[in-house]
């Protein structure tokens, strides 16, 4: 990709800062709603997608509720909550229109290429945990969202759906799995470049890669003056912009902090690294054709939640177990030991230790996933495919995610998982916060920033308009709408080439 490394505009209507999934997002989302704002984006690395983005360092599924356990909790009275699911199923059916909608605009066949169809499934062994999938699977079969996922506790089924999962078992061991055929796998990695060679060619957009932001003040006129600094030469680029969003993943929020708008106080940031086990054995990659997800371990986070996944990467079909959770002080893969101490303020103190002490459980299951062996990936990987062999796989590093911790009034400071958008009253800066399911669900969030942060633009005729256009089904519920929602992914299935999901 070419950038722009000549002295930056002394104005610029928009600065994304992080060339990530988001930026991309939001990026071209303005541009299609008003083709004359000018855009500079600012990136620390020298390529787009290489953090959170990239395909080695997230879950990759394309997350849209059909095998993420952790999205369907259930309640004390043995019922399921599903309202989480449908929410981010409902997302992902809107991203995938943005990304029909590019690939018609622009004629961008290559968007086939990281939108692959590969079958979902969740997982369970043992009684109780088989009686909750039957539950699970009931309740979500309400919804037209999730018409056509299979239930099976027939063992040769299986054994089908998933040779190298059933092969080995105790045939004693109650067992049961969920599918569904309309699942993605979805390389953000190659997304993200592909958004970006889109966004490149659209008049007023300047790109600043291996430049790091590093000062955030805003005016007295309501802008906002940035400066950042080319990692190679040390030399500053200063811009002054109408609108700043930060998407930087794990590196949001000091930055956020660096702004010092009022609503960032109180926010903190729990860092949690990840690895995989990557297998190297084209044989046994061959025959498994599935997202395989289980239940979490108590205690751990959502994004620890184990998988079974075939992925296609660069062309490539590949197959990874995992994630084991980790720590690291460290907000970005590539970023500093000294991020988290670094983030540390008097506004954020408080609510850091409270959530650290409310959160005992999984300081613990993150010091026995630092302390595992090699011996005890392989078992944890045996548990889902019981005849892995360890000479056919190898310890891959994933990426770095950041939860977020926040003030609350009752408990001092509370752990979350999941994203948070922060944005100044006046809607002048906003930043996203958080991790998993971010990517997949980066068109719903996007919509919502730029309905929030341009809120006379975003009520125009004309912008209403291109909404619309972009995203058929905007300001619809999906969730209540069948036949919305057989429209709707027909047309995105034949136009990203997910031909299954209309056979």
């Amino acid at each position: 990709m070419s950038t722009t490394d000549s002295a930056a505009p002394l104005t610029t209507d928009v600065v994304l800062i992080g060339a990530g999934i988001m930026s991309a997002t939001l990026g071209l989302m303005l541009k299609e709603l008003d083709p004359s704002l000018t855009i500079t984006i600012f990136e620390r690395l020298d390529v787009a997608a290489a953090e959170s983005s990239d395909a080695w360092n997230n879950a990759g599924t394309g997350h849209s509720a059909f095998c993420e356990l952790n999205y369907t909790p259930e309640k004390p009275d043995g019922t399921i909550d599903i309202s989480k699911a449908l929410k981010i199923a409902e997302q992902f059916e809107e991203s995938k229109q943005f990304w029909a909608y590019l690939t018609e605009q622009y004629n961008v066949k290559e968007i086939q290429r990281f939108i692959n169809h590969i079958p979902h499934m969740s997982f369970v062994w043992g009684p109780e945990n088989v009686e909750y999938l039957r539950k699970r699977h009931a309740a979500l079969t309400q919804s037209a969202l999730f018409e056509g996922m299979e239930y099976s506790e027939d063992r040769a089924r299986l054994q089908q759906w998933m040779p190298l999962v059933m092969e080995g078992r105790d045939p004693q061991q109650p067992v049961a799995a969920t599918r569904m055929d309309l699942g993605t796998d979805v390389n953000f990695g190659s997304l993200t470049r592909g958004m970006f060679r889109l966004l490149q060619e659209k008049p007023g957009v300047t790109f600043h890669f291996h430049h790091e932001v590093d000062k955030l003040r805003h005016k007295f006129d309501g802008t906002w003056g940035v400066k950042a600094k080319d990692r190679n030469t040390g030399q500053d680029v200063k811009v002054r912009a109408r609108f700043v969003f930060i998407g930087a993943g794990g590196g949001s929020l000091p930055l956020l902090e660096k702004s010092g708008i009022p609503e960032a106080d109180g926010f903190g940031g729990f860092p949690v690294s990840g690895q995989w086990l990557k297998c190297t054995n084209p044989a046994v990659i061959a025959r498994h054709e599935a997202k395989v997800y289980g239940k979490a371990a108590v205690g751990s986070p959502p994004m620890s939640v184990p998988h079974l996944d075939t992925r296609m990467i660069d062309g490539r079909k590949e197959l990874l177990f995992g994630p084991y959770a980790g720590f690291s002080t460290k907000f970005l893969k590539t970023g500093s030991y000294l991020d988290l101490p670094a983030s540390i303020q008097l506004n954020n103190l408080r609510p850091m230790i409270m959530a650290g002490l409310k959160n005992l459980p999984l300081t613990k299951y993150l010091i026995q996933q630092v302390r595992q062996s090699p011996q005890d990936r392989v078992a944890a990987l045996r548990e889902y495919m019981p005849e892995a062999q360890p000479q056919d796989w190898e310890l891959a590093v994933a990426g770095q995610r950041v939860q977020v911790i926040k003030k609350d009034e009752k408990q001092g400071g509370v752990l979350e998982f999941g994203t948070e958008m922060v944005t100044a009253s006046d809607g002048s800066i906003a930043a996203l916060l958080g991790a998993s399911p971010g990517a997949s669900t980066a068109v719903s969030i996007m919509l919502s920033l730029i309905q929030k942060c341009f809120p006379q633009q975003a009520a125009s005729p004309a912008w209403q308009a291109k909404f619309h256009e972009m995203i058929p089904s905007f300001g619809q519920s999906l969730a209540t709408k069948p036949g919305l929602v057989a429209e709707v992914r027909a047309r995105t299935s034949a136009v990203l080439g997910l031909v299954k999901e209309v056979e």
